[in-house]
């Protein structure tokens, strides 16, 4: 059912197709309605940290990006000693929602100034619905959001409360374009890839940042490309840390979604997320 979902969205597979597949597997119409709400993410689902916290200052911005105006979810500690790296946090295929804006608060909160970009902004931001988001990201430029990442890389390495470095970290889609960053960016300081497509060996060479690669044991999309990108890395004597988490899913980190979430996995990831993104960028 898993292997289904992550065909409808992130593959070929349409709703229709989706739900009918999901009632064969789950054994009727109903059973299906049922488990579809366990597969997908529930916005809904309560923020770690809410977006009230008195600890943060966060503001809806826009900014300059390569060829327009980008739009962002900015979160500053209050009361910093002194100026803070900043992260990049970027999204998943479902654009940048409430949970995205949550991960934005929760890295602030480790000691970072996070900036959340919307990589939809092109198309006039992210929609509510979230299979139309999907689809903007199926027309979506790769060429131009790479540089809209290196565009929000130099906007927040040059922002007052931030000390220069800046790192990148992503999920899904998200961890995709921190690789495609990393290849692209001679400047990004740091990069965290959370089940994200590995790029072509051939580029593997332009990369000067640190990585680190989070990988979900039963991702078995993602983590075919696991070694080829490893032996490129090894073979250009790449600064990298790899790290596959047996017996979860894709999306482990997401905990609005209540079928694939695995917080063991997911704590487990974002410590060793924080204590690189502070080795690197401190």
């Amino acid at each position: 059912m898993i292997d289904a979902y992550d065909e409808y969205t992130h593959l070929t597979l349409d709703r229709r197709r989706f739900m009918e597949k999901l009632s064969l597997l789950a054994g009727s119409g109903a059973a299906a309605a049922a488990i579809a709400p366990l597969l997908s993410a529930n916005q809904a689902r309560a923020a770690i940290v809410e977006d009230s916290d008195e600890r943060l200052t966060s503001d809806e911005i826009t900014y300059p990006g390569a060829g327009g105006q980008m739009k962002g979810y900015l979160v500053v500690p209050k009361d910093a000693a002194g100026k803070l790296p900043g992260v990049i946090v970027i999204h998943e295929n479902r654009g940048l929602n409430p949970h995205i804006r949550d991960v934005a608060r929760r890295m602030a909160l480790e000691g970072f100034v996070a900036l959340a970009p919307d990589f939809l902004s092109p198309q006039g931001g992210t929609p509510e619905n979230e299979d139309k988001a999907r689809e903007m990201f199926s027309t979506l430029d790769m060429g131009a959001a790479v540089a809209n990442g290196e565009a929000t890389r130099a906007f927040l390495a040059a922002h007052e409360e931030v000390n220069g470095k800046v790192g990148a970290i992503g999920f899904c889609w998200g961890g995709g374009m921190v690789n495609r960053m990393a290849v692209a960016s001679s400047e990004l300081g740091a990069g965290v890839a959370y089940y994200g497509s590995q790029p072509p060996a051939k580029d593997v060479p332009n990369i000067k940042a640190p990585l680190m690669l989070h990988y979900a044991g039963l991702d078995e999309r993602i983590n075919a490309g696991i070694d080829a990108y490893k032996a490129a890395l090894e073979k250009n004597s790449k600064s990298f840390e790899i790290h596959v988490y047996d017996g979860v899913n894709h999306a482990f980190n997401n905990d609005t979604s209540a079928a694939r979430y695995d917080k063991a996995a997911a704590d487990l990831a974002w410590s060793r997320t924080v204590a690189f993104l502070k080795a690197s960028l401190l």
